[in-house]
């Protein structure tokens, strides 16, 4: 009997609940970033920040907190944008697991600004002014009523704009990832959690109730769909 797709899974994720070292836990990571690169992750929020940053003036600066940063290869990758494009960005990035701080400030050179912090995002008190609050392939690990109150933080927060990527639940993406992760031999926790993430992720149907939810009138964030298999949810004011 196939799986069914109709609703997100409840399964849980090795990641959450088992306990490794922060060895074996950076190894995870970094192959996490190798999907990342390999299925063209940050495509979608780098053209929204394009977007959302297209006005700012001559050495304006905004502030980008990333929520769930894991390895830290969204940030590196913005930073990088950042320089190219010539906007000024001040990076913030906080994770719930400890191991992540170490990890990713590990894997970023030392002349890359980029501040790593430690806890929930719920009790995270920021010194200055939030812009924008992105936040990738974290979303799916948390129910539907955890996900309103997010958004409802993200709107309270984010002075500028916010954006969620997260995966499209699908039977494509589901199978095609199982085959993809045993075939290049990553991490346990990537070949069991990479499907089970697309099974805990979302439909249309499934963000627009969220939202509605959340307090948000429709119309008011965007939901839309990126290649492969991305399923977006963004808000600029």
């Amino acid at each position: 009997m196939g799986r069914n797709f109709a609703e997100r899974s409840l399964e849980t994720e090795l990641m959450d609940t088992e306990s490794v070292g922060v060895e074996d836990y950076g190894v995870c990571l970094k192959d996490l970033a190798t999907v990342n690169t390999l299925t063209l992750t940050h495509g979608p929020i780098l053209k929204w920040l394009d977007h959302a940053t297209r006005d700012l003036g001559p050495g304006q600066r905004v502030t980008v907190l990333d929520v769930g940063y894991g390895y830290g290869d969204l940030l590196r990758r913005i930073h990088a944008w950042s320089l190219r494009r010539g906007r000024a960005l001040d990076l913030i990035g906080v994770d719930l697991n400890p191991m992540s701080e170490p990890i990713a400030r590990a894997a970023t050179p030392p002349d890359v600004p980029i501040e790593y912090r430690t806890g929930n995002v719920f009790d995270f008190a920021p010194e200055r002014p939030i812009d924008f609050v992105i936040s990738s392939q974290t979303t799916h690990h948390l129910s539907d009523q955890e996900l309103a109150v997010f958004v409802r933080w993200m709107e309270r927060v984010a002075a500028r704009g916010w954006f969620i990527a997260d995966l499209h639940r699908h039977a494509i993406p589901f199978y095609g990832f199982s085959l993809l992760s045993r075939l290049a031999r990553w991490h346990r926790f990537v070949q069991h959690d990479g499907p089970v993430s697309i099974a805990r992720s979302f439909r249309r149907e499934d963000w627009e109730r969220i939202l509605l939810t959340a307090g948000l009138e429709p119309g008011e964030a965007e939901i839309r769909w990126h290649f492969p298999f991305r399923l977006c949810v963004s808000r600029l004011r």
